[in-house]
């Protein structure tokens, strides 16, 4: 029994120490980095406002479906913002489609699930994500029209509020600074030796430096530190816990147990992992080692259906979020919002593991 429980945390500790190493320095934390600065710097006000029914769908559903990466938020933090938008008159189909899409492309898990678990997946995870978002919620606002019609006469009668904007600052200034935190990521990440790497991380850095010095109120650095600084403690400790736990866990159930479920691209093995994904509560980017390790994804147990399947149902749905979902919108519409996610990310799997590999 104590050899046991001795081998379980050496595996635990081995598997957290691997992550620790190959990821933490070149991939966690520019992209912490990054998501704190899109928290701090992208006004969400200016998103959310062109959710109603009346909003030009192209307009609506393309920012909603693209808002994971301007929120970088997580399912557990996107329910409370979708219950204000649901309330305060947001279409039902851009609602929607910022439900799945909010965790679904959050960019500290794109980033990691490239690093990770390919680039390919990756890629696919994020292409897949948006436009399965916009089809989810193009199918709630057909399916439930009579909700989006009263919701436009509720609308009538309420004062449009201005926008008022600040840009005292140039325009090229904060674009220019997502160009040097995304270059010192892309640098980090990059195969190559750290011998090229450095001096061009080192003068994006001071690129960095200089925008910050000069083009930014010391208020705006503060909020980027302290929003960088919320996100990492929110979900560094769950990651590290999570894949130490995980590595426990393959202990004592190694990835080869799964492979009759999860070995193959078939639609049976896409739709069991989209299954297992609407059920399971997995905090952010703790789904990348579950599929890398857990399920033997790096290993090559897991087929690459069936993992982007996981990826595109279990970042975005849970039994515990889709309670929630259910006091908010009512149970008949988050049973078909439920089954469409599990549907169609099903499909998607399928579809990657049998044309794109």
């Amino acid at each position: 029994m104590i050899d046991l429980i001795i081998g379980s945390l050496v595996t635990g500790w081995d598997t957290l120490a691997g992550y620790l190493a190959e990821h933490v320095l070149t991939c966690l934390i520019p992209a912490f980095f990054i998501a704190g600065a899109i928290a701090a710097l992208v006004k969400k006000d200016a998103i959310m406002k062109y959710f109603s029914p009346d909003a030009k769908k192209s307009t609506a559903y393309g920012l909603a479906s693209v808002s994971g990466t301007v929120l970088a938020v997580c399912s557990c933090t996107i329910l409370p913002m979708f219950a204000g938008l649901f309330k305060r008159g947001s279409g039902i189909g851009p609602a929607t489609t910022f439900l799945y899409a909010g965790p679904a492309i959050n960019i500290l898990a794109i980033v990691y699930t490239a690093k990770v678990l390919g680039f390919d997946l990756g890629v696919a995870r994020a292409a897949f994500a948006v436009v399965m978002a916009i089809i989810i919620g193009l199918i709630m606002a057909f399916l439930f029209r009579s909700h989006d019609a009263d919701t436009k006469k509720k609308n009538a009668a309420m004062p449009s509020t201005p926008v008022v904007g600040d840009a005292e600052k140039p325009k090229w200034v904060v674009p220019l600074f997502f160009v040097f935190l995304v270059g010192i990521l892309i640098a980090g990440t990059a195969q190559a030796d750290w011998m090229i790497k450095f001096p061009i991380i080192y003068l994006l850095t001071l690129g960095t430096a200089f925008l910050l010095i000069y083009y930014f109120e010391r208020d705006e650095v503060s909020e980027w530190g302290l929003e960088t600084w919320d996100l990492t403690k929110k979900i560094f400790p769950i990651l590290i816990i999570g894949t130490f736990a995980l590595g426990m866990l393959s202990f004592f159930l190694p990835p080869e147990v799964f492979r009759p479920f999860f070995g193959t691209n078939s639609i049976e093995s896409t739709f069991l992992a989209s299954i297992v994904g609407t059920i399971l509560y997995m905090p952010t980017l703790l789904e990348v080692p579950v599929i890398g390790t857990t399920f033997g994804y790096t290993s090559g147990v897991m087929a690459g259906g069936p993992a982007l399947a996981l990826l595109l149902s279990g970042p975005s749905v849970s039994l515990p979020s889709l309670l929630v979902i259910s006091r908010i919108m009512g149970p008949k519409k988050t049973i078909v919002y439920a089954g469409l996610v599990i549907v169609f990310s099903a499909v998607a799997g399928f579809v990657y593991g049998m044309f794109f590999l």
